[in-house]
C-alpha cells in the first residue's frame, strides 16, 4: 500500500465503546477506537510510556490527544510495539510517526509486510461467521513501507522500554504475531491470538458483548498455529487481559474462559469451513 493512502483506508465502523479509555491499573491504559483497542502501557506520574498498536485509519489525532491528556504535551511514547501489522493495528501508524520520531518494533515474521515487500493474504468473506465476516473483502490487506523506522524485536524476548515485559511469539492470525506478557502482575496484551467479543458478529462487534473466543476469523490463516497460541497463553495463567477487540478482562472471568476456550478451541474458534480452514 502507498503509505500516502493508508487514511483512504477507512472502516465506518464503530462500537459504544469507541473513545471511553481506562485504566485497568495503574500503568495499564486500555484505548478502544471504532472497533480495535489500542494500549498505552506507563504511569502518568512518571511521563515514560509505550504505545501498543495503532488503531485504526484516521485516528491519529485521537490517540495523540489521548496520550497528551495522560501524560502531557511533549512526552511522545518510547517505542510503538506492533502485535501485528493489519489494518486494524497500524491505521494510524504512518501519520503518528510524522510528528512522534520513534522506533517501531514488530516480529521478524512481521517485516515484510511492514517495509513494502509483501501483501497479507487475503481476508476471507466465506469463512462461518457473521456479516463482519461477509463484507471482511472491503478490508484492506496491503501491506504498508516504514523502512528504517521499523525493526525486529530483540531476539531475547525482551520488550524496548519495557524492562518488566516480554514478547511471546503467537502465531496463526499472522505470521508474526506476538503478545506481551509481565511476570510480576501476570498481566498480558493479547492482541488478536484471542479477543473478548466475537468480531466476525456485526451486532456483537458494535455493542462490545462480551465472549471470550479466537482471533478474528477472516483474517486468520493458520488455525493449528491459532490453537497453539491460545494453549501458551493459557499456561501462562494470566490474571488481566487486554484483547485487541472487546473489553479488558481479568480474574475468574478470565481464568475460566481462556481454559475453556484453550480446552475447546476447535469447537469454540475454530469456524467449520473457509478459504483457509483445512
Amino acid at each position: 500500500m502507498d503509505n500516502n493512502n493508508l487514511n483512504k483506508k477507512i472502516i465506518p465502523m464503530t462500537s459504544v465503546s469507541s473513545g471511553k479509555g481506562q485504566f485497568v491499573n495503574k500503568d495499564l491504559y486500555c484505548f478502544p477506537i471504532q472497533i480495535v483497542n489500542v494500549v498505552f502501557i506507563g504511569s502518568p506520574d512518571e511521563k515514560k510510556w509505550v504505545l501498543i498498536d495503532a488503531g485504526m485509519a484516521g485516528s491519529a489525532d485521537m490517540i495523540k490527544k489521548e496520550a497528551e491528556e495522560i501524560y502531557g504535551e511533549n512526552h511522545p511514547p518510547e517505542a510503538i510495539i506492533l502485535t501485528h501489522g493489519h489494518f486494524d493495528h497500524i491505521g494510524a501508524l504512518v501519520d503518528l510517526l510524522k510528528v512522534w520520531k520513534v522506533p517501531v518494533y514488530a516480529h521478524l515474521n512481521e517485516m515484510p509486510y511492514l517495509t513494502g515487500k509483501e501483501n497479507y493474504p487475503e481476508p476471507d468473506p466465506t469463512v462461518e461467521g457473521g456479516l463482519v465476516a461477509k463484507i471482511s473483502w472491503m478490508f484492506p490487506n496491503e501491506g504498508i513501507d516504514l523502512a528504517e523506522q521499523v525493526q525486529p524485536l530483540p531476539d531475547d524476548h525482551s520488550v524496548p522500554g519495557l524492562p518488566d515485559w516480554k514478547w511471546i511469539h503467537t502465531p496463526g492470525h499472522s505470521a508474526g504475531h506476538v503478545s506481551l506478557f509481565r511476570e510480576g502482575d501476570r498481566s498480558l496484551i493479547s492482541g488478536d491470538a484471542f479477543v473478548n467479543v466475537r468480531q466476525d458478529s456485526l451486532y456483537k462487534v458494535i455493542t462490545q458483548e462480551k465472549e471470550l473466543t479466537g482471533p478474528p476469523r477472516y483474517l486468520t490463516t493458520d488455525w493449528d498455529a491459532a490453537k497453539q497460541s491460545v494453549l501458551t497463553l493459557a499456561d501462562l495463567k494470566p490474571r488481566l487481559a487486554i484483547t485487541g477487540h472487546g473489553y479488558p478482562i481479568e480474574g475468574e472471568e478470565l481464568t475460566k474462559g481462556l481454559a475453556n476456550l484453550a480446552r475447546n478451541f476447535d469447537s469454540i474458534a475454530r469456524p467449520d469451513y473457509g478459504e483457509y480452514v483445512e
